[in-house]
Formats: structure tokens, C-alpha cells, sequence
């Protein structure tokens, strides 16, 4: 049987092609009780206390935690403690099987979990030399509520609100039950996965529902359920302005595509991960290339192909955020960007960020599936290989040709391969760490100098190009077919067919270029013997 490409597979054997928020974290805090002086004006200004201290702070938490066992009582739901380690997700599934209401809460769930409260602590004024009290950050370990809740349009999900002051709360939805949801009650038959869709009626009325999920209808969604569930709060408090606003703390972005048999999903798998394993030189299962991209830039960016049991998942890291791709449940292909800081890309964490995340992410997704598509299809013609390895004149400027047998060039395509999928492109810096670290020399040999003359032989060879506006560069389209055909050649034909004819790979337990080197040359020794020109 012939084995298909990535492209191949991609383009026959999909049956369904959806992309959508997946899950979304939301954080759900109060604005003005963020700081120690906030929290003083709460109660002095406010609520009128003589003295602003952690002791007002314990007759909130005990009627809010009462309210709470009140709720339960009057809704006729249990509050489970859960133990240290155990999995709240497994306890939620179990109870959803016997939950036959179309909304409600499931049950609150409770346990005992780090959270960053208010202390006093004493200060020295600067112009008296006395003491005075002021509100700090402390972590303390208290309990949390976890409301399991069942929505009629989004379907499971949980509030989590924390027991201490200020009383901030988490919210987790997940868009794939939303449309689960919307499809149900629009009576478009569906077939569904654990996380998704596994077959539609009417794909384009799918993919609509999860375009139309922004951010007024999960700040909707919010609002009702809590004019529902327990308030720490009172309703003097809201309206002198102490209302809960929503932020996103993580957010996935998902593009699920339904392949016709598990053995196509299988096949395309077994394509990534041999294309990522020629790219990143690994070191045992895993590729890392754990670089930072300037010296300011927390975190770092890496791929890994990892394999649990048979299921094989590629992951591209990019600071705090990544790509996740993976063959779900045998079916489908999930290519999911997870952004845990916002402002990793520039952007602020207020949920009306969430259309600029949704754009990040999707994009993000279509290009890892752009780059595994093209990395197949990187044969080159003559013309742009000509173009690539000789010496150009462009707009006046000269550009050394870019060969083969230059480790220099290799570490430059190399790191283009690894450098292709940040979302915001490359600076010069972090080149330049990366390029001294493969050519193993100290970042000092590899001077600012040189890297800018490699980059301006990129550049002006049509192989990466300048971001309008900024000191960024991005690998162009056939930036990204000349790296992959240049390293694959090197790593796929000349270093493994060398070894072999050289014998540089001696435990190899068949080397057929050296076997058929080896009878050539014996042939050639017998004809040159048959007409006496053997070199005596």
C-alpha cells in the first residue's frame, strides 16, 4: 500500500474539519480589592470601619461559607471534600452519568488549596519614624468551593470561588460542549467524541455555532449563574462599585479534524513524527531546543515528540504559551494552542481580548499544518537552487551564495526550521545564541557582526524577510522549502550515506551503499587487471 503525505491525507481522508475555543480558564476577580490600599479604603471608606484590619475580614468569610452550606441544604446537592491528589474530573464524569436535568448544579465540590489573601504587617513612616498598619499579599491554604454546575446552552461547567477576602472565583467552560449543546437543541444530528465532534449533519451550521461563542456570551453565562449561586458580597457593595470582572487565565484554541479510519490518522502521525525527528536532532524521544529569544524574554521555546503507550502528541512551545497536536480517540487529528499569558503576544487579559487570542491561536494552528504540509514538498527547482547556492546582486547589493558543505549555512537552515513556527517571528539575538550553541562556539566568537552578515545573506537571498515595523524576522515560504530540502538532504542522504561508504557506522547490520561501493570497485580492480593497466 502506498503510503500518503501529510498534504495527502490532510486534503482526502478528512471527513470533518472544525475549529473552535476549546477550553477556556477564566479569572473572575474584584478591580479595587487588588491592592493593600484598595482593600483600606473597602472598609474605612466604604464600609465605614474606624480602622482598616484582617479581623474585619473573618465575619465575611464565615457567613459566605454558611450561605454556601445554606445553598446546598436548599438545593438538595452534596459538598464532597476531595482528597489530596485526586481527580476532580474523574468524580464530575461519574455524576454527570446520573444527572438527567437539563440545568442544575451537579454538586460543590470542596478542598483545601494555596490562595494569595490580605495581612497586616507594620510599616515605618518615612516622615514620623512611627509605626503604622498596611494591608500585604500573603499565600494562605484555605478551603475552595467548586460549583458543577449544568448549563442548558454550554453544558458542564464549574465556578470556583475561594473561601478567603477578596473571594476570587475561576471559571471553566469548554466551547466544544457549547456546541454540543446548541446542536442538540437545534436537533442537527452529531456524533460526538469525549472533547468534540466526531461526525455533523451540517458541518457549516457547526463551525457557524463556534465562530458565534465570543466573549458577551460567556460574560453572560457568567452574570446568570452568579445571581444564582452564594455572593460574598453585598448588594451595597456591588453597587458603590465592587462588581467581580472576568480575565482569561488560559485558553485553548482547537482545530479537530475527523479523519475516515483510524488508519489514515495513524499514517499521518507516523509522517509528523518522522519529520520532526530528521529536523531537531533528538535526544532520545524528545526534541528540545530550550533557547530563549532575548536575554529579557522569560520562558523559552521548544518541540518534543513524545509517545505515551502507542498515542504519539507533538508539542511546539513557544514562552509560556504552546501547540499541542495529537491523534484523539483514534479519529481525529487535534491541533490545539494553549496561551497561558497573554502577554506573551502583546495582549491584556481582559476577556474582551478574547476575538485578538481566538486570531493568535487559529492562526497558530494553521500554520503547524502549513509547515508539516510543506515539509513533504520541498523539492526544489533548478532555478531556485542555482538562485540559493550562487552569488546575487539584489538592488545594488552583493549575497554570497549559501552551500551545502558549509556547517555555517546547515546551522543557518537548521535554525530556520526551528525558528519558523514562533508566533511572532525571531530577532537577532536570539539567533545568535542559538547559531553559537550549534556551531559550539562561545557566544562571543559568534559576534553581532557575523550574525547580521548571515542574516543579510538570508534576506537578500528571498529566504527570510523583515516584519514591517519592528526588528523581527520571519521565514518566508520559500525560506522554509530551501531549509527543509537543504537539512533533509544533509541528514536523510549525504551524513548516513557517507558513514556507510566510509564505514563510519561499523555496528550497522547492512550497509548496502558500502556492499555495492565494494563491488564496484572490485569490478573496476578486475577489468583494469584483465587489460594489464593494474598499477603494479
Amino acid at each position: 500500500m502506498l503510503v500518503q503525505s501529510v498534504g495527502e491525507l490532510l486534503n482526502d481522508r478528512v471527513t470533518l474539519d472544525l475549529e473552535g475555543i476549546d477550553r477556556l480558564y477564566l479569572n473572575l476577580y474584584q478591580p479595587r480589592l487588588q491592592t493593600g490600599g484598595g482593600v483600606a479604603n473597602f472598609f474605612k471608606v466604604h464600609r465605614g470601619a474606624k480602622v482598616a484590619s484582617t479581623v474585619l475580614m473573618a465575619p465575611i468569610s464565615h457567613a459566605f461559607v454558611k450561605a454556601i452550606d445554606r445553598f446546598a441544604q436548599r438545593e438538595g446537592v452534596e459538598i464532597v471534600p476531595f482528597a489530596k491528589g485526586q481527580r476532580k474530573d474523574d468524580v464530575t464524569r461519574e455524576r454527570l452519568r446520573d444527572f438527567a436535568q437539563p440545568e442544575g448544579v451537579l454538586y460543590i465540590g470542596k478542598a483545601q488549596e494555596r490562595f494569595a489573601s490580605f495581612r497586616m504587617i507594620k510599616k515605618i513612616s518615612a516622615h514620623t519614624g512611627q509605626p503604622y498598619p498596611w494591608f500585604t499579599r500573603g499565600t494562605v491554604m484555605c478551603n475552595h468551593y467548586y460549583f458543577y454546575l449544568v448549563d442548558a446552552d454550554f453544558g458542564p461547567l464549574f465556578i470556583k470561588f475561594c473561601s478567603y477576602f477578596p473571594y476570587t472565583a475561576r471559571v471553566c467552560l469548554n466551547g466544544h460542549e457549547y456546541v454540543k449543546r446548541q446542536l442538540a437543541k437545534a436537533g442537527i444530528p452529531f456524533g460526538a467524541l469525549d472533547n468534540g465532534l466526531l461526525a455533523c449533519a451540517d458541518p457549516a451550521r457547526a463551525q457557524r455555532i463556534l465562530d458565534d461563542l465570543n466573549e458577551e456570551t460567556i460574560a453572560a453565562l457568567v452574570a446568570k449563574w452568579l445571581g444564582r449561586l452564594p455572593d460574598p458580597f453585598t448588594a451595597e457593595d456591588h453597587a458603590a462599585g465592587y462588581t467581580f470582572q472576568l480575565s482569561i487565565l488560559q485558553a485553548e484554541f482547537a482545530r479537530t479534524q475527523v479523519f475516515d479510519r483510524p488508519l489514515s490518522g495513524r499514517h499521518l502521525f507516523e509522517e509528523v513524527i518522522r519529520e520532526n525527528l530528521d529536523l531537531g536532532r533528538p535526544e532520545k524521544v524528545s526534541l528540545i531546543f530550550n533557547r530563549r529569544i532575548t536575554k529579557r524574554t522569560p520562558g523559552s521555546f521548544h518541540t518534543r515528540v513524545i509517545t505515551q503507550g502507542v498515542i504519539p502528541s507533538l508539542h511546539v512551545g513557544y514562552k509560556s504559551s504552546k501547540i499541542k497536536q495529537y491523534f484523539k480517540e483514534g479519529r481525529a487529528l487535534r491541533t490545539e494552542t494553549t496561551i497561558n499569558n497573554t502577554h506573551d503576544f502583546g495582549i491584556g487579559r481582559n476577556l474582551n481580548n478574547l476575538p485578538a487570542l481566538r486570531a493568535i491561536g487559529f492562526t497558530a494552528n494553521r500554520r503547524l499544518l502549513e509547515v508539516e504540509t510543506l515539509s513533504q514538498d520541498c523539492l526544489l527547482a533548478e532555478a531556485v537552487f542555482d538562485q540559493v547556492t550562487q552569488a546575487q546582486v539584489v538592488g545594488g547589493q552583493r549575497a554570497p551564495g549559501l552551500h551545502l558543505d558549509d556547517p555555517r549555512v546547515l546551522a543557518l537552515f537548521t535554525a530556520m526550521c526551528l525558528f519558523l513556527t514562533l508566533p511572532e517571528g525571531f530577532r537577532h539575538a536570539g539567533m545568535r545564541t542559538w547559531m553559537a550553541q550549534a556551531l559550539g562556539l562561545p557566544l562571543a566568537d559568534y559576534s553581532p557582526g557575523r550574525m547580521t552578515y548571515d542574516l543579510r545573506r538570508l534576506r537578500l537571498h528571498g529566504l527570510i524577510e523583515r516584519i514591517p515595523q519592528s526588528h523581527r524576522y520571519r521565514v518566508t515560504d520559500q525560506g522554509l522549502r530551501v531549509a527543509l530540502f537543504f537539512t533533509k538532504v544533509h541528514s536523510r542522504i549525504l551524513r548516513p550515506g557517507l558513514s556507510q561508504l566510509f564505514d563510519g557506522c561499523p555496528k550497522a547490520p547492512n550497509r548496502p551503499i558500502a556492499t555495492a561501493m565494494g563491488r564496484l570497485q572490485q569490478a573496476l580492480d578486475d577489468l583494469l587487471g584483465q587489460a594489464k593497466l593494474a598499477p603494479t
